[in-house]
């Protein structure tokens, strides 16, 4: 069986709350967790929840990062995604300095198109190609940008910045992610683009669901929403609406507010709707599938592990479906199972979720300790999952 050595969340947990002049039982009555779990979770008997790690990093006022290990650096470097990380935030920088004369005239139509290129890959996680193409592509539309304004343009340059915002959340770097919003923003306000500026709150807030700040994660949902209440009704308003409301239900899930999760899934579920299958609006994957995804997310980040399950078997995936979205699906089913002790059936889901996605599930914080929840629970190591722990870097 492979042996977990000191460089674990538990480890880092158990480190932090040391410098933190805490004891376990302390910790523990500053957190909505037992005293057991927080002592299973220090000496690695059981994995650490992303929910878990959200409470503890709030409670000792320490990044999530710092207790997840996030970035992966060996495995990034392994993975030769590493070197990809400096050009992408060197391309960030260059928003404010005009125009580069050694930069060549390019099609405007050219740049869009290699702009939702980006996301496309991002959304069909080919990390690494799109890593490669996107400093390239930053710098060109923020130089044509200039050369010639238009909101095409800016419009198009905001949604490479978010696909960096994307790709940096995928492999952890999330101080790069905060960067890259704050461009997002930049460029929003040029092409005068609500549904973007909305997109853009939005992410905000799923970064401080990932901090565990829930009640400003679900401020800037509400900003959001009037951002983009205020704009004409089209469909493209009323997709992004629907996936702001997406977005607070699963913060609502992990502040234990079944009310709330129950009216922003209602909501989000009437915009789908209207709008049917949206996929192609802003790369949000919105319609009636995701609202079904978000509703078995809600469960399993109110540790209702049945009933997540329960709505998978309801749950028929498109063929259409972003391969992201099939990803994070199978991530939450194995995490469900893992917990409700059908560990053949969570060591399946996992394997399917590596084959969909291999960058984005070596990289996943859930899906890791879900890898190393099985590798604790199991009597015998089974190849396969002995195989998995070594993936990730056990």
């Amino acid at each position: 069986m492979p042996r977990l050595d000191d460089d674990t969340t538990g480890a880092r947990i158990k480190e932090q709350r040391k410098l933190a002049r805490l004891t376990q039982r302390q910790l523990a009555d500053r957190i909505p967790y037992s005293y057991s779990l927080l002592n299973q979770v220090e000496c690695g008997a059981k994995p650490a929840n992303l929910d878990f790690v959200a409470a503890v990093a709030q409670a000792l006022r320490a990044d999530v990062t710092v207790l997840t290990g996030q970035p992966y650096v060996t495995e990034l470097q392994q993975d030769r995604l590493a070197k990809l990380v400096r050009p992408i935030r060197e391309a960030l920088d260059l928003y404010d300095l005009g125009a580069d004369d050694a930069i060549p005239e390019q099609p405007a139509a050219e740049l869009v198109a290699a702009a939702d290129q980006l996301c496309e890959q991002v959304r069909a996680t080919r990390l690494r190609k799109a890593a490669k193409a996107l400093p390239g592509t930053i710098a060109e539309l923020t130089t044509a940008a200039w050369r010639t304004p238009s909101t095409e343009l800016w419009q198009a340059l905001a949604s490479t910045y978010r696909t960096a915002h994307d790709i940096s959340v995928k492999l952890g770097y999330y101080d790069l992610s905060a960067v890259a919003l704050d461009r997002m923003d930049w460029a929003a306000q040029r092409a005068s683009d609500p549904c973007l500026a909305a997109i853009r709150q939005y992410m905000r807030a799923l970064a401080y669901f990932r901090e565990g700040e829930y009640r400003i994660g679900q401020r800037l949902v509400a900003v959001g929403h009037g951002i983009v209440g205020g704009a004409e009704q089209t469909r493209e308003a009323v997709a992004v609406t629907g996936q702001l409301h997406l977005g607070a239900s699963v913060i609502a899930a992990r502040a234990d507010q079944q009310d709330a999760v129950d009216t922003h899934i209602a909501e989000a579920k009437r915009c789908a709707k209207q709008t049917g299958d949206a996929s192609e609006v802003h790369w949000l994957s919105f319609g009636p599938t995701n609202v079904a995804l978000h509703r078995m997310s809600a469960a399993v980040e109110m540790r209702q592990y049945d009933e997540a399950l329960n709505q998978a078997r309801k749950i028929t995936l498109p063929t259409a479906l972003a391969t992201s979205r099939r990803a994070h699906f199978l991530i939450d089913k194995a995490r469900s199972e893992m917990e409700t002790g059908r560990t053949e059936a969570a060591l399946s889901s996992i394997v399917d979720a590596r084959h969909t996605a291999p960058e984005q599930t070596r990289y996943h914080p859930g899906a890791r300790e879900t890898i190393k929840g099985l590798v604790h629970i199991s009597r015998r190591t089974p190849d396969t999952l002995g195989h998995l722990a070594a993936w990730i870097g056990l």
